[in-house]
């Protein structure tokens, strides 16, 4: 199973109250890897990531997504390090700079609390 796979059925499991739909990136470049949906806020959209080091790959044009459309939009990564423990970071779009450096020294939005994190995602 693919990596971002594993991470897309984490989130699925542990946002129960947000409808999710998952994009084929093939057709539009750039675009996040998730349409999430609830009656409260609307569509917001979410780039998952698995990072394996302290710097994380985004295309030229996710990197143009994320830096031109920052409300309502955000990065979800998986820290999949060897010898360290695996852990979930929420990010939003304008975290984008930081992510692309270094995201071990980035702020996150929540990092290990899947409450939270649905929280956020649904009062942004």
């Amino acid at each position: 199973m693919q990596k971002e796979a594993k991470l897309w059925k984490l989130i699925k499991k542990n946002t129960p109250k947000i409808k999710w739909t998952r994009l084929e990136s093939w057709a539009s470049y750039g675009v996040p890897d998730l349409l999430g949906y609830h009656d409260s806020c609307g569509f917001f959209m979410c780039e998952m990531k698995v990072a394996h080091s302290s710097k994380i790959s985004f295309s030229p044009h996710q990197r143009l997504f994320h830096m031109t459309m920052t409300k309502r939009n955000f990065i979800i990564v998986e820290q999949a390090q060897k010898g360290s423990p695996r852990s979930i970071k929420l990010y939003g779009s304008s975290a984008i700079h930081g992510l692309l450096s270094n995201h071990r020294e980035t702020p996150c939005l929540a990092l290990d609390d899947w409450d939270l994190i649905e929280r956020l995602l649904l009062d942004a």
